[in-house]
């Protein structure tokens, strides 16, 4: 048996967990104050995900950058290939807060939306400033 130690990150308390392993199969989960820590360090073993924050690039904006977020987490291994989808983005203005940048990204079934609103300008020929 395997024992792993990871850090709860589901509450400012921070406990510091010992998770005893077979594989991926959970046997004992200590050191967590709550009944969360329990719940994270079971799926961080079995099924590790995170949420995934960046920015696409905007054309014709008020900004040049929007955030963006993941609706929900994304598999830990799909992580830097939603980055490389993001990367390859650029939306045209106007953009609103909640509007689907990328649909199913990386094949997750995960849309990624913004964060932020960013209003459309109309360019008189003149260079905007940029403000990222």
């Amino acid at each position: 048996m395997e024992e792993k130690n990871l850090t709860c990150i589901n509450c400012p308390m921070g406990c510091s967990l010992v998770v005893k392993t077979e594989g991926s199969t959970v046997f004992g989960v200590s050191g967590n104050h709550c009944k969360f820590g329990d719940i994270y360090a079971r799926k961080e073993i079995t099924d590790p995900t995170r949420m995934v924050t960046s920015t696409v690039m905007v054309e014709g904006g008020n900004l040049r950058l929007v955030p963006v977020k993941t609706e929900t987490a994304v598999p830990k291994g799909k992580i830097m290939e939603c980055m490389k989808a993001l990367k390859t983005i650029c939306v045209s203005a106007p953009v609103g807060v909640g509007d689907v940048i990328i649909e199913n990204v990386a094949g997750t079934g995960v849309n990624v939306v913004a964060t932020r609103a960013v209003e459309a300008v109309i360019t008189t020929g003149e260079e905007l400033p940029d403000k990222r």
